[in-house]
């Protein structure tokens, strides 16, 4: 969310980052809240001017009635009651102008970096750098369920009988496999300087609301019925929301985690074949990064976090690539963000498996998230970024450590995790 005086002071620029995010239809939304703003200013001002009178009108009336002025006194308490009146008047003004003020202020974009590349959506994001060399092996790789089932390792039947669509059984050495990544990943964070947390998987929605847009949290968002609770759908949220109306003495900055947590996503529309299995689905469990910092931090630990992702990847024989989020496709928090995409020899192409975020001060704005300089109280900046999220991660490291007999490649770092196994050998072909 952004500053509200620096919309009332720029609002050129506040419209021409919402231009660049292909969003015309929030254009009006910039000076119909200057509007409100100074209606809810002009408001405020009468009534604090009432307020200030209302204690020397109190005074001024006992003085006359001691002397006995009676008319005069009874003219200045109707003067009295008037005021109350209006101040009752202008305090509903100010709530109803100052709830919509600040809903609108939640729908208008943050400002971009200026290196953001400007395009509509995620077809015109720009790749950064590749890491690994991408390999297409001689033989035929199947689909990464079908990889899956020669090891009896997922169920997506039974899945669908119990919960429906987008839900998974993963069993034997392919449930083992994906509780070994997320092991992995946390003892590659911790060893990064990282604090291990597990967060609360329920958050209320004011924390929701501060985390994300509003589109955001329609198209994400499971709520609990009957409750002010929502499901999480990364560790993020509950993680940032763990810094809710504090306020932090810089020398405590940064505040760095790694989180575990399931994730639960409404995964809304229509998906290809591709994105069917345990690509896009309801349920998944991901380690995730957050950071806490001064604002001046925020760019260097924006890349020291996507390297770390690509780092991890790297070390489990998986080629990716980065690329950086065009102006369409960043979500109105965002002040900057890159996705890191898996080499996928079977599409022979790459796909997302994380994303590194900058949301600048949106969050702390929102939720209050100070930090105590020596010039006084400031917004934290915040920063996440997927570590791995089976079982999506799983595809990539499937299709990637494979063999032309059917057997998976164990990655030496991943080996102690795995019991010392070094080779996957399926039940049968």
């Amino acid at each position: 969310m952004l500053d509200l005086k620096f919309v009332r002071e720029n609002p050129d620029i506040v419209k021409k980052n919402i231009e660049n995010k292909f969003q015309f239809e929030k254009l009006p939304l910039v000076d119909e809240v200057i509007e409100l703003d100074a209606k809810n200013r002009a408001a405020k001002a009468e009534a604090d001017s009432i307020r200030a009178s209302r204690n020397k009108l109190s005074k001024q009336i006992g003085q006359l009635m001691g002397q006995g002025k009676k008319e005069e006194a009874e003219a200045v308490k109707a003067e009295v009651a008037a005021n109350a009146a209006r101040l009752a008047e202008l305090e509903k003004q100010e709530a109803e102008l100052g709830e919509k003020v600040l809903k609108i202020m939640m729908t208008i974009p943050n400002i971009i970096d200026p290196s953001v590349p400007i395009g509509k959506d995620d077809s015109e994001n720009v790749e950064i750098e590749k890491f690994g060399e991408p390999v297409v092996p001689e033989f035929e790789i199947p689909y990464h369920t079908d990889i899956m089932k020669t090891f009896d390792g997922i169920d997506l039947d039974a899945a669908g009988r119990v919960a429906g669509n987008g839900f998974y059984y993963l069993m034997g050495d392919i449930a083992r496999l994906h509780s070994a990544v997320l092991a992995y990943a946390r003892d590659f964070m911790i060893n990064r300087g990282f604090t291990y947390c597990i967060p609360p998987f329920m958050i209320r929605s004011n924390v929701v609301t501060g985390v994300m847009s509003f589109a955001e949290m329609d198209a994400m968002m499971y709520k609990i019925e009957g409750e002010d609770l929502y499901l999480i759908g990364t560790s993020e949220h509950s993680m940032i929301g763990k810094f809710i109306d504090t306020v932090t003495p810089e020398a405590e900055l940064p505040k760095t985690f790694t989180s575990y947590s399931p994730c639960f996503r409404k995964e809304k529309g229509a998906h290809g074949i591709e994105e069917r299995g345990v690509y896009r689905i309801h349920q998944f469990e991901k380690q995730e990064m957050i950071v806490v910092c001064k604002p001046e931090e925020s760019k260097a630990w924006y890349d020291k976090l996507w390297q770390n992702t690509v780092d991890l990847f790297r070390s489990l024989d998986i080629p990716v690539r980065t690329l950086e989020c065009c102006s369409g496709d960043l979500a109105d928090l965002k002040v900057k963000s890159c996705d890191v995409e898996a080499w996928s020899p079977r599409q022979r192409k790459y796909f997302e498996v994380g994303s590194c975020s900058n949301l600048g001060d949106a969050q702390a704005r929102r939720l209050k998230i100070r930090i105590e300089g020596e010039n006084g109280r400031y917004f934290a900046h915040t920063l996440n970024n997927t570590v791995v999220a089976p079982p999506r991660m799983l595809i990539a490291f499937l299709e990637n450590n494979l063999q032309a007999d059917g057997s998976v490649k164990v990655p030496k770092v991943l080996q102690p995790y795995m019991g010392g196994i070094e080779v996957l050998v399926p039940k049968h072909k």
